[in-house]
């Protein structure tokens, strides 16, 4: 049985063949559209557009689930072309729940047609809740990215007080579980999420996350700007990617063209950033 490439060596090696530390984020906005097929293929049309310019995808699937069968079939349609495109899938859906219930998650997500992608997942209710998630994820070849310190400014409420350090630190003994998987880029299944919000945090979370992808969300109509976040990333540019979803998406209406643009420049900005790091 040939054994599949696991998610986090299929991000690093797309990151270092096309020069990208950015992840399209795809949240269709049904208001920003006449109808839903609009919305259909300025979502398709987008992917194909920017996929030469991203390290992966990640569509965020509240925005699917509130179209109905429409937008489940339409995610879909997004996971297939990207797979068809090889960007590796980040599916953030932030789940997270007890005993069998997170393991229905899992087959549904990290299983069967979504074998290989990645999944957001939630720590809150519990670290036993996490077992299902990253057993699928390492039979599968995918990844799950776990919420340690989000980008919202109400974090603090729930991982304040130390409390998304435990989280921090329970990831890393689960990385470190996982040996020599990864050893050949020394990054296990189990990621991440740190906001891009927080950039003066950010070389202090990839010490403390040390076999761990980062994701950080954030980038553009969150406010993070990519000059301030090379600290997240490994020395030669690897270990985490970069979201943006309405800066890209939406940078001027349903314009592709500004779209592209603006995809174009967060790539740069973020490479940028990291050469600067790099001489200084």
């Amino acid at each position: 049985m040939t054994l599949p490439v696991p998610f986090a060596q299929r991000l690093t090696a797309r990151t270092l063949a096309l020069n990208t530390r950015l992840c399209l984020g795809l949240d269709p906005r049904e208001a920003a559209y006449s109808d839903v097929a609009a919305l259909r293929a300025h979502t398709l049309a987008l992917l194909d557009a920017c996929a030469d310019l991203v390290a992966c995808v990640k569509p965020q699937l509240a925005f699917y689930e509130a179209l109905g069968l429409a937008g489940m079939e339409l995610l879909e349609e997004v996971c297939e072309a990207a797979r068809r495109l090889d960007l590796p899938i980040i599916l953030d859906a932030k789940r997270g729940d007890i005993g069998s219930t997170a393991a229905a998650y899992a087959r549904a997500w990290l299983g069967g047609r979504h074998a290989g992608a990645a999944l957001t997942v939630s720590p809150w209710l519990g670290f036993e809740t996490l077992e299902p998630f990253v057993a699928a994820a390492q039979q599968h070849g995918g990844a799950v990215f776990v919420l340690v310190k989000t980008s919202n400014p109400g974090q603090a409420d729930v991982q304040g007080g130390g409390n998304a350090e435990r989280v921090a630190d329970e990831l890393t003994r689960l990385g470190a579980q996982q040996g020599g998987v990864l050893s050949n880029i020394g990054l296990s299944s189990i990621g991440a999420v740190i906001g891009a919000t927080h950039p003066q945090e950010l070389s202090a979370w990839r010490a403390r996350l040390p076999h761990s992808p980062l994701l950080l969300p954030g980038l553009g109509a969150q406010g993070a700007q990519a000059r301030d976040l090379a600290g997240a990333f490994f020395e030669g540019g690897t270990g985490a990617v970069v979201s943006a979803s309405r800066g890209i998406q939406y940078a001027a209406g349903c314009d592709l063209g500004a779209a592209l643009r603006a995809a174009r420049g967060f790539r740069d900005e973020l490479n940028a950033a990291l050469e600067r790091a790099e001489r200084s």
